[in-house]
């Protein structure tokens, strides 16, 4: 075996996107190719009264405009409940549950799909899409959460499968046991994905088979959804999405776009290309919800927690229910003998919300944090010293061991290394010239999850290795990494070594998000390995012509590309020599890789601690971060490079969703105001400061046989809270609704 793990390898893939060989959805070049150009309602709540397509029809180029009353009929089956007048979906997986666009004349929210126009060039199809006419009988629309909170229901279920309230034993007895509390309300607006790539699709049919090239984190997802949709079998459906521009969450999930493709391309009877402009992504493939949340803490005066309460308010679609799960975190985080989490959703006439780059923690760890650090304060405790102190032995939620946990260790780290001891815990006490200084801490947090995946490795006659996975590569590193584990577990060099991913007719596995890209691909990709590996084995200690034969597999090891002598490093084959000599022109294995039952023994997350300096213009408001340091316990690590990369870039969004980020709904009309990279804020180079990340060594054997955990996602969790608490010790003022711009603090 060789050590290709845990090295930082440049990226497979980079050569391929820096020379414009790697083909995104939107720049595949089919035969008679059409453009379509998607039609959207300009009202937030009512009915369109008609639709006149008659002068776009005859436009020049023009092949089809698909309205409510000419679209196929499709799969809309969903079980519903009820809040009021709302209906909400409720019941089954999210991601693969039929998309109904079309299917009649109702509006729910601004820019809801009612058409699609196809023509021979997008040109013509963006000039016809402007002379349809649609006419409208208007409703009064719920828009904003803050108005509508009488309609807050209490939902079945959240994302994922936490009940809506939870906790352990007495909140209330626990806040009279308190010696110091506190009770404060924080706020998270709407945030966009705005990935580089917009979302596109091309669909094309041939015959009763259906084939999307699409920009997609998760094919088999979108495979499933488009079937589950259109009532075909999803084995005649393909979906390829080999390299994407980012995705953030907003990918995952199949779109309406999707299926408005796929029905274009039947009706046409063409391939039809559609690619969402920048302003059709803030309401055509979701968003980070708006939430409210009350927080109370109470604690003795040694900093020992007696209550920690987090009640949640967040918002919904009005017609199809998403309710983030906010307070995942909270029971578990620290050692409070009392707690309650409760989340309430609110139906508005605004696109579902949909997953968003640590879905739940980002906007739950912000509010705890900031309000961990208002209580250290009130205690006169030091933030470090107050998480220290209510670190738990064992998960309190679950009442079962850590599998582990490397906070402590994480916050010392952090705090030598970036000088916590330099700061003077006073509010406004520190300056450099005219400018305040402020420091800020935050834990950070994400679970450690693994889904089943399958993988199959061919070992070729050639001695190199082909590994085929339908994983995606978002810009994670998936192609990288799962070439180390390959070259790893059977012992060739990584060049000898390619990956398949992005294609339903590969192995199916989950798609990328959960930060369970490195545990469920990486671990179907071992265990194929050593599969593969174990039919070589068997070949050559039956194999009268072999050196090998006769030795049993305790003996023998992968390494210079075949199997070797462990005792004698002179003794061995390379895979060439082994297939060529008995005729084979590949060997080949598929696994099903899937989560075995130490997930029931163990509970498993990956655990960090977020340290911001800050410089505040007393005068201006302007925030600054002028450093920032992130140390992770995050399980082995397969790639320092990449998996540092991913930290980096959480770590950014943090700060942006701490100074820049903020989605603008008009109140009247319903829809979303900045809804352009000019006016949605997010940083740039000159915003960004040097960002150190550090991962303290962690070995943690119940998780997955590689030992790894999730690095996507934790990177943002705690970010946006410790500079937040880093701005509230430079100036004194505690902004408690994001994002902290420079007129909520002068």
């Amino acid at each position: 075996m060789n050590n290709s793990t845990g090295k930082p390898m440049n990226r497979v893939d980079g050569r391929l996107k820096v020379t414009g060989g790697a083909l995104y959805a939107a720049e595949f070049l089919l035969e008679n190719m059409t453009h379509a150009v998607i039609l959207k309602s300009t009202i937030a709540r009512g009915r369109i009264t008609n639709i006149d397509i008659s002068v776009a029809e005859k436009s020049p180029g023009v092949l089809a405009i698909i309205t409510h009353l000419n679209v196929p009929k499709i799969n809309q089956s969903a079980n519903r409940n009820t809040s009021g007048e709302q209906a909400v979906e409720a019941g089954g997986n999210p991601f693969t549950k039929p998309i109904p666009v079309l299917q009649d004349a109702k509006i729910n929210y601004y820019g809801q799909h009612i058409g699609v126009v196809v023509a021979e060039t997008l040109e013509q199809a963006r000039y016809a899409s402007e002379l349809v006419k649609v006419t409208y009988a208007q409703d009064s629309p719920s828009l904003i959460l803050e108005k509508h909170l009488d309609r807050a229901y209490k939902p079945e279920k959240l994302l994922i499968p936490l009940e809506p309230d939870s906790g352990r034993g007495d909140v209330n007895r626990g806040l009279k046991e308190a010696e110091v509390k506190i009770d404060v309300t924080y706020s998270t607006p709407v945030e966009h994905h705005n990935p580089m790539e917009p979302s596109a699709t091309i669909a094309i049919w041939q015959g009763s088979r259906l084939t999307l090239y699409d920009a997609s984190q998760n094919v088999n997802g979108v495979q499933t959804t488009v079937a589950n949709t259109l009532r075909i079998p999803p084995e005649n459906i393909q979906v390829i999405s080999r390299f994407i521009g980012g995705g953030f969450g907003c990918k995952f999930p199949a779109k309406a776009h999707n299926i408005l493709a796929a029905i274009a391309a039947q009706q046409v009877k063409r391939p039809v290309k559609l690619v969402l402009t920048r302003q059709q992504m803030f309401d055509s493939v979701g968003f980070r919800p708006h939430s409210l949340q009350r927080i109370r803490l109470g604690a003795k005066r040694d900093g020992q927690l007696t209550t920690v309460a987090q009640e949640i308010t967040t918002q919904t679609d009005i017609s199809r229910e998403f309710v983030e799960h906010v307070g995942a975190a909270t029971n578990m985080m620290y050692n409070a003998p009392n707690t309650l989490v409760t989340h309430r959703a609110v139906p508005l006439n605004i696109i579902t919300p949909t997953i968003m780059r640590a879905p739940g923690e980002t906007p739950g760890m912000y509010a705890l944090e900031s309000a961990m650090d208002e209580l250290a304060y009130q205690l006169n405790i030091d933030p470090i010293e107050l998480r220290i102190i209510n670190d738990p032995p064992q998960d309190p939620e679950k009442n079962l061991p850590w599998s582990s946990r490397s906070l402590v260790q994480c916050l010392r780290e952090g705090a030598k290394r970036f000088g916590w001891e330099k700061r003077n815990p006073k509010p406004r006490s520190m300056k450099d010239g005219r400018y305040l200084i402020g420091y800020g801490v935050a834990s950070a947090t994400y679970p450690a999850n693994r889904q089943p995946a399958s993988a199959r490795t061919r070992i070729l006659q050639n001695g190199n290795v082909l590994v085929q996975i339908a994983a995606t590569d978002i810009g994670t590193g998936t192609y990288t990494i799962l070439t180390q584990t390959a070259a790893e577990a059977l012992g060739v060099s990584p060049d000898k070594v390619q990956v398949e991913i992005g294609d339903t007719q590969l192995p199916p596995s989950p798609g990328s998000g959960g930060s369970w890209g490195a545990a469920s691909y990486g671990s179907a990709v071992h265990e194929c390995c050593l599969a593969a590996r174990d039919k070589v084995l068997a070949l050559v200690r039956e194999d009268t012509r072999s050196v090998l034969k006769g030795l049993s597999s305790s003996d023998l090891e992968t390494r210079a590309g075949g199997i070797f002598s462990k005792g004698n490093s002179s003794r061995g084959e390379t895979y060439q020599e082994i297939l060529t000599r008995n005729n084979l022109k590949e060997v080949v294995a598929e696994v099903e890789s899937k989560p075995d039952g130490a997930m029931k023994k163990y509970s498993m997350h990956s655990f960090g601690a977020q340290f911001a300096q800050v410089r505040v213009d007393p005068d201006l408001g302007e925030v600054r971060v002028s450093r920032f340091l992130g140390v992770f316990g995050a399980g082995r690590i397969l790639n320092p490079k990449t998996a540092g990369s991913q930290m980096i870039g959480g770590i950014v969004w943090g700060i942006s969703q701490a100074l820049h980020e903020e989605t603008h709904i008009d109140d009247r009309y319903g829809h979303f105001v900045n809804h352009n990279l000019a006016e949605y804020h997010v940083p740039v180079n000159a915003d960004i400061p040097n960002i150190e990340v550090v991962f303290v060594e962690e070995k943690d054997p119940y998780v997955n046989p590689l030992g790894v955990k999730g690095v996507g996602e934790i990177g943002i969790v705690g970010a946006g809270a410790a500079v937040a608490n880093a701005i509230y010790h430079a100036t004194g003022k505690r902004i408690r609704n994001l994002p902290i711009t420079p007129d909520k603090l002068l």
